[in-house]
């Protein structure tokens, strides 16, 4: 066989009608995943969706990143199937994934989420920036294992405390391929649900749940009051304490609420029986639970668990000895420290010095991420279009003649307000994310 031949052959193979790493994971479709050691003792694991479209190759459509929050829930467990990948957590197809419109890669992030793992506690990151650096390092080993995506429209997405970590993570691999370390074709980062500005969401719960009715002026005082406390520990930068402080409030809002859900305030709660329990946690515990778990369903949550260290595990392969999710509230813990510090000087820096497109999508029935605290901060940003999107009109975004929430748009930077949606968008509002997909995909 000629050389010109040998080349042609393995074109085909890397571009042309699937691809070299693909394999049969769990689920349907082609996925590859793996482990990357993003630094000495730092195994980062990661799921890769190809996308089930009918494209001649995988690289005619996007490559969307998916983050979780927490810090330290997983985005192959919750994200996956809880939200937007192909099977949902009953083993039932999912009708609306975004696997069918483009390629989604699922990464347990910070190490010690999911299925990554640390090798020692000396491992775990302490701060925003060790995760971004950590991603950076971990895109770097994926376009060695993955080169035909280097050119393939790459998309960030994330959820709550991604709303931290991706926009860092974003900037970072901005500057790594503006230096030429790494070959990536980086178009944008859209923050979902996010904490972004912790004290701005915290701020937020008392007005909104009074406005709700869900406490009365009196439950408004006493959630005011723990709020303010937190946002002094804030202003003090004694960002342990502040912590502390935000797991206290979060306390006050659930007795004076009669326990609603957090994700969602028009979900369904146990009410005073789930408060009995509540008071029975220590501290880190009641920490740890109200943000990580996505509701007060400790029957989901050990479905998910089973799934993922049963046929998830089996089917993967995963030998590593660490179960699914065992180090998370660890991986919390060691983000204490830096759990409450903003990144909004990131967006800003994001918006006026690179060309990404940035946004926030933010579902209103949200609570932890209030919609009213996300959109104080961004009024506060100070960006080069910071005047235009003042002034700009906000528009209804309309799906088969629903209205599914509104939009605002100036420069590279654009919010959305999703109506009938908690935290969790992709899941609550199929259609409203369908249209934020297609806004910085094409497609979705």
């Amino acid at each position: 066989m000629s050389r010109l031949l040998i080349g042609f052959v393995a074109l085909i193979a890397l571009f042309g009608f699937g691809a070299v790493n693909a394999r049969k994971g769990y689920g349907p479709g082609e996925q590859d995943w793996g482990f990357v050691d993003v630094r000495k003792g730092a195994h980062m694991f990661y799921w890769l969706y190809y996308t089930t479209a009918n494209v001649s190759s995988y690289t005619q459509r996007p490559l969307a990143i998916w983050l979780q929050g927490g810090p330290g829930a997983s985005s192959t467990g919750y994200g996956n199937f809880e939200e937007l990948g192909p099977l949902q957590l009953d083993g039932s197809y999912r009708e609306w994934t975004w696997v069918k419109d483009m390629n989604v890669i699922f990464i347990d992030n910070p190490v010690g989420s999911g299925f990554s793992y640390v090798d020692g506690s000396a491992y775990y990151t302490t701060d925003n920036k060790q995760i971004a650096l950590d991603l950076v390092e971990f895109m770097k080993e994926f376009y060695v294992r993955h080169p035909e995506f280097k050119a393939v429209p790459l998309h960030i997405f994330c959820e709550s405390y991604g709303g931290k970590m991706a926009p860092e993570f974003a900037l970072e691999l901005y500057h790594a391929i503006q230096r030429r370390e790494i070959e990536s074709n980086l178009v944008s980062v859209a923050l979902g649900d996010p904490w972004t500005s912790p004290i701005d969401s915290v701020l937020s719960w008392a007005p909104f749940l009074l406005q709700l009715g869900i406490v009365d002026q009196n439950g408004h005082d006493k959630i005011e009051a723990a709020a303010l406390k937190t946002k002094n520990y804030v202003d003090t930068e004694k960002w342990t304490m502040a912590t502390l402080q935000w797991s206290a409030t979060q306390s006050v809002v659930l007795r004076e609420s009669k326990g609603v859900d957090f994700y969602n305030v028009e979900t369904p709660t146990r009410g005073d029986r789930y408060l009995r329990q509540l008071d029975l946690m220590s501290p880190e515990e009641r920490m740890y639970r109200t943000l990580v778990h996505f509701d007060i369903d400790e029957n989901r949550d050990k479905i998910l668990s089973e799934l993922m260290r049963g046929p998830v595990t089996k089917a993967l392969n995963i030998t590593t000895g660490v179960k699914w999710g065992a180090q998370s509230s660890t991986t919390f813990d060691k983000q204490r420290g830096d759990f409450m510090k903003p990144v909004v000087h990131i967006v800003e820096e994001l918006l006026n010095n690179t060309t990404l497109k940035v946004g926030v999508f933010s579902g209103g029935l949200d609570l932890i991420c209030a919609t009213p605290g996300a959109v104080n901060w961004i009024a506060d940003m100070e960006w080069n279009n910071k005047k235009a999107y003042l002034s700009a009109p906000r528009v209804g975004i309309t799906v088969d003649r629903v209205l599914e929430g509104y939009e605002k748009t100036a420069g590279n930077f654009s919010m959305f307000w999703v109506n009938r949606s908690g935290h969790m968008v992709p899941a609550d509002n199929p259609q409203a994310m369908s249209h934020i997909l297609r806004y910085y995909t094409k497609f979705g």
